[in-house]
């Protein structure tokens, strides 16, 4: 084994501010969960918006694989950033975020606040958002890469989303 130097550097100013624009401008993320049923990786694409209160939130039907998966293993990893209209799809800037989620119960004081800044960032969503199948599900950050284009590799931590 050779001692090669990290490629990847501490978070700057710039890298914060980049990952805080990724995650302003999401609506969607890839969601990567454990699947219970064979304990391997799976990927979903979700709806996602950051949390007022810090962290991020999504709203997921039972029926959804990665219902399931969350329920019995909290721990997972999202992935927001779009590719552009131009250039190679891997010069765009993506931040993956590993994260803990919960499930907020439907009786939760704070949801009815969470319901509605969910709808004015989703406003499709007011077609389901009350089926009794779908939960809100709050994700806690725990650390955080942002890969900013060719050689601009940062670590982050929860604080510096």
């Amino acid at each position: 084994m050779t001692n090669r130097p990290d490629p990847v550097a501490q978070a700057d100013d710039a890298a914060r501010a980049l990952a805080r624009e990724l995650i302003a401008a999401a609506r969607f993320a890839a969601l990567a969960v454990t699947d219970p049923a064979d304990g391997f990786p799976g990927i979903s694409r979700i709806a996602f918006g950051p949390a007022a209160e810090g962290g991020f939130v999504t709203l997921i039907s039972a029926l959804a694989p990665h219902y399931e998966a969350l329920r019995r293993n909290p721990d997972c990893a999202l992935m927001v950033g779009e590719v552009g209209d131009k250039g190679d799809p891997l010069t765009h800037p993506r931040l993956m975020i590993k994260a803990k989620a919960a499930f907020v119960a439907v009786d939760a004081p704070d949801r009815p606040v969470l319901r509605d800044a969910w709808l004015d960032r989703h406003p499709k969503a007011k077609l389901y958002v009350d089926f009794a199948d779908f939960s809100f599900v709050r994700f806690t950050p725990k650390s955080a890469l942002l890969n900013g284009g060719f050689a601009r590799a940062f670590r982050l931590g929860p604080e510096d989303l």
